[in-house]
């Protein structure tokens, strides 16, 4: 069983960061979350509603790179028939019955789903977060353009930057950690 408080402290961490920046811009309208806070630290949730929903292989590519999407599985289908979870990147195929959910890195790990029977419904939730929002927080709220080109931007936090996108993937495998029950 692999699980990842680590990382999931930093996507709460980079979260509640947003909101408090959002809450302190001057207007009316403000991020609004999906769940409340301890319920879940994704930003982004997808309902698909089928009625038989299908994916093709696909790469999340706007995701988080070393992040986890979370998939839910909901309808009511055989799930010994149709419905599994594909990994092909891995050579998995995975029974996926109604009301499972995984979280996988969606985007390095290419996925998809197997047909169902016609007369059965298969839907899915999913819940993520667009990499473009951990880059905006680690950038103080500004977009990498901003700090590129502008004056103020000394070399050595260039430096600094370049140094810190070397080592991103290091550091976000290591909020991984394996429990051996």
């Amino acid at each position: 069983m692999a699980f990842a408080p680590n990382l999931h402290e930093y996507y709460r961490a980079t979260y509640a960061s947003l909101c408090e920046w959002d809450r302190a811009q001057p207007r009316k309208k403000h991020i609004k979350r999906n769940f409340r806070e301890r319920f879940s630290v994704f930003t982004t949730a997808t309902f698909n509603f089928g009625p038989i929903t299908v994916t093709l292989p696909h790469i999340d590519f706007g995701n988080l790179a070393w992040g986890w999407c979370a998939i839910t599985a909901l309808g009511n289908f055989d799930p010994d028939r149709g419905g599994h979870l594909v990994l092909w990147d891995l050579k998995l195929i995975i029974r996926f019955p109604p009301g499972s959910t995984i979280r996988l890195p969606s985007a390095i790990l290419r996925h998809s789903n197997l047909k169902i029977a016609p007369n059965e419904t298969g839907f899915s939730f999913t819940q993520f977060n667009p990499a473009g929002i951990f880059r905006w927080v680690y950038n103080g709220f500004r977009t990498d353009r901003d700090i590129n080109t502008a004056k103020t931007t000394t070399p050595a936090e260039h430096e600094q930057r370049k140094r810190d996108r070397a080592s991103r993937w290091q550091e976000g495998v290591r909020m991984y950690r394996k429990c051996l029950e």
